[in-house]
């Protein structure tokens, strides 16, 4: 069996069940699809259920399958949308970004207030909703920068587009991606633009992630090295600093992203890769602890599968996991250190393929330099023959 094409979809978030060091994290009983499909009283996922995902959860475990499964532990330290797709990619980082939960040092805000030219409010760790709620009518008041952390290694910064440009927020970005590097190590500085008057202010669509650069030996870099082409949907270029992609494409939403899923496919040359993410189970969902639009999330996705198989091609293969998880029925709104699901799929497999319990995610980057025939990424095993 040749493989020539390769399908990675990313849901954001979807983790399967707490891993062993979860209590370090705080994330004990975290099982963001187990118990967000407990939660909404079941859910209609057939497709996944085919796929393995009841295999992988212990929902409805005895649903036929057709198709390969199994589950990864995070070897990365973190939890964070940046480790997670790193790893996926091939390689573990093993010195974890430095988190805030004390708020940014004095001197970096300083610094900060300095080459914008703007002061800065907030501060602190806090959800991004809330926090626009809580300060959005200062900001526009005084024009104050609305600058807060989470659980997760980053600088967020808030502001109204009516007040901040979007294009003006980007540079604040960039500047403060500049000096988050060094000493503070910071993963991700993020645009949080928002719109709406006091007391209904809501973020737009035009987020944007400035990451750290991508470390070397990703599979992407292996791809774009060997002439093939790879091609973004979603965030993910972001992610990786804008390195390993020819061309990506920003989603406004998962259906979005879906659609563009299935537009790639068309234009994607043999021997390359679509990596794709549907961001809304973590940004809309997870971090809201709303847990029944994260459950028609997965109902829409699972409504998705069957013309995502039907847009295949021979040589074609589909995999489908997660970065991390982000249970939306505990009481933190943070991400949560989860085992998270393999899904794979391709014209030819027959039956159901068991592929373990992966100890890292870097076995999914190996997996598709080996598929593809590029070089290999420095950690990971591949599991391509057990998929022939």
């Amino acid at each position: 069996m040749e493989f020539r094409r390769v399908i990675l979809i990313i849901l954001d978030g979807v983790g399967v069940g707490e891993m062993p060091d979860a209590g370090k994290y705080g994330d004990c009983g975290s099982a963001t699809f187990q118990n967000t499909y407990r939660a909404n009283g079941g859910l209609k996922i057939k497709n996944m259920l085919s796929l393995g995902m009841g295999r992988i959860t212990g929902i409805e475990r005895d649903y036929p399958v057709e198709g390969a499964f199994g589950k990864s532990a995070i070897a990365s330290e973190g939890k964070d949308s940046t480790t997670g797709h790193w790893e996926i990619a091939g390689v573990i980082t093993r010195e974890p970004f430095p988190t805030f939960p004390d708020g940014f040092p004095d001197e970096l805000i300083r610094e900060f207030e300095r080459l914008t030219c703007r002061k800065v409010i907030g501060n602190k760790p806090a959800s991004g909703t809330e926090i626009i709620k809580e300060l959005g009518e200062k900001h526009l008041k005084t024009g104050a920068l609305i600058v807060y952390t989470s659980a997760d290694s980053v600088f967020q910064i808030a502001a109204h587009e009516d007040v901040v440009p979007v294009e003006k927020l980007y540079e604040y970005c960039r500047i403060a991606r500049e000096i988050c590097r060094d000493d503070y190590r910071v993963g991700r500085v993020i645009a949080r633009p928002f719109k709406g008057k006091v007391g209904e202010f809501y973020r737009t669509e035009r987020r944007r992630d400035f990451s750290v650069p991508a470390p070397d030996g990703i599979v992407l870099d292996s791809l774009i090295k060997a002439g093939r082409m790879v091609l973004g949907v979603g965030k993910v270029d972001y992610i990786f600093g804008g390195r390993g992609f020819t061309e990506c494409v920003h989603t406004k939403d998962n259906n979005d992203g879906m659609r563009q899923i299935l537009n790639s496919m068309k234009r994607l040359s043999e021997g390359g890769m679509i990596f794709s993410n549907l961001v809304d189970f973590d940004m809309r969902w997870g971090h809201r602890n709303n847990y029944e639009a994260f459950g028609r999330g997965l109902e829409d996705f699972d409504r998705f599968i069957p013309t995502l198989k039907d847009n295949t091609v021979d040589g074609d293969i589909v995999i489908i996991t997660a970065d991390h998880g982000n249970d939306p029925t505990t009481i933190s709104t943070d991400h949560t250190r989860e085992y998270v699901p393999i899904m794979i799929w391709h014209r030819q497999i027959e039956g159901s393929v068991e592929i373990g319990l992966r100890h890292t995610m870097a076995d999914i980057g190996q997996t598709v330099a080996d598929v593809l025939g590029v070089e290999k990424t420095p950690d990971g095993n591949s599991f391509k023959e057990m998929l022939i």
